[in-house]
């Protein structure tokens, strides 16, 4: 299947440059690449502490509320400051 990517030309360079050393076509390199990818484990999975911060997702709008509440007094002049 051919396709289109977009690839930061930094990494381009280091990628072409990298596929050229190991004496691999390009197409070779990012193929590989993906198929490594693929079978790397989840992010979280080598990240055993983030599935805390995941059972916080639901207080995401709690803490929008509050954070209206607070914008709200601070938009408001206290009678003392009016003077």
């Amino acid at each position: 299947m051919k396709t289109t990517l977009e690839i930061p030309d930094p990494i381009f360079r280091r990628a072409k440059s990298v596929a050229a050393e190991r004496g691999i076509s390009f197409r070779q390199f990012v193929t590989e690449a993906v198929q490594d990818k693929l079978k790397a484990p989840p992010r979280s999975a080598a990240k055993p502490w983030m599935k805390t911060f995941g059972k916080l997702c639901h207080l995401h709008k709690e803490t929008a509320r509050i954070s209206r509440i607070i914008e709200k007094e601070f938009d408001q002049i206290e009678a003392e400051d009016r003077q």
